[in-house]
Protein backbone atom coordinates (compact mmCIF):
# COMPACT_ATOMS: atom_id res chain seq x y z
CA UNK A 1 0.00 0.00 0.00
CA UNK A 2 1.37 3.17 -0.80
CA UNK A 3 2.10 5.86 1.85
CA UNK A 4 0.14 8.24 -0.07
CA UNK A 5 -2.90 6.18 0.49
CA UNK A 6 -2.19 6.16 4.28
CA UNK A 7 -1.27 9.95 4.45
CA UNK A 8 -4.51 10.68 2.74
CA UNK A 9 -6.57 8.87 5.42
CA UNK A 10 -4.72 10.88 8.04
CA UNK A 11 -5.81 13.96 6.26
CA UNK A 12 -9.60 12.99 5.33
CA UNK A 13 -10.07 11.97 9.33
CA UNK A 14 -7.87 14.88 10.69
CA UNK A 15 -9.99 17.12 7.98
CA UNK A 16 -13.36 15.83 9.15
CA UNK A 17 -12.74 16.56 13.04
CA UNK A 18 -11.89 20.02 11.86
CA UNK A 19 -14.81 20.16 9.62
CA UNK A 20 -16.91 19.06 12.77
CA UNK A 21 -15.32 21.30 15.15
CA UNK A 22 -15.36 24.06 12.85
CA UNK A 23 -19.31 23.74 12.67
CA UNK A 24 -19.94 23.41 16.31
CA UNK A 25 -18.07 25.98 17.19
CA UNK A 26 -19.28 28.58 14.28
CA UNK A 27 -15.75 28.97 13.37
CA UNK A 28 -16.12 29.27 9.11
CA UNK A 29 -12.34 29.41 8.99
CA UNK A 30 -11.43 26.23 10.72
CA UNK A 31 -14.74 24.48 8.75
CA UNK A 32 -13.26 25.72 5.60
CA UNK A 33 -9.58 24.34 6.45
CA UNK A 34 -11.61 20.95 7.20
CA UNK A 35 -12.64 21.06 4.19
CA UNK A 36 -9.49 21.75 2.39
CA UNK A 37 -8.10 18.74 4.49
CA UNK A 38 -10.52 16.22 3.36
CA UNK A 39 -9.95 17.37 -0.26
CA UNK A 40 -6.38 17.03 -0.35
CA UNK A 41 -6.66 13.75 1.58
CA UNK A 42 -8.99 12.61 -1.27
CA UNK A 43 -6.33 13.65 -4.18
CA UNK A 44 -3.33 11.62 -2.21
CA UNK A 45 -5.49 8.62 -1.81
CA UNK A 46 -6.30 8.97 -5.41
CA UNK A 47 -2.57 9.54 -6.25
CA UNK A 48 -1.68 6.14 -3.82
CA UNK A 49 -4.08 3.91 -5.71
CA UNK A 50 -2.40 5.03 -9.10
CA UNK A 51 0.67 4.24 -7.51
CA UNK A 52 -0.17 0.95 -6.36
CA UNK A 53 -1.96 -0.06 -9.70
CA UNK A 54 1.15 0.85 -11.31
CA UNK A 55 3.44 -1.02 -9.22
CA UNK A 56 0.85 -4.38 -9.21
CA UNK A 57 1.24 -4.03 -13.04
CA UNK A 58 5.03 -3.72 -13.27
CA UNK A 59 5.24 -6.61 -10.73
CA UNK A 60 3.41 -8.88 -13.46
Amino acid sequence: MSTNRVEGAVDKGVGAVKEAIGKATDNERLEAEGKAQKAKGDIQNKVGQVQDKVGDAIKR
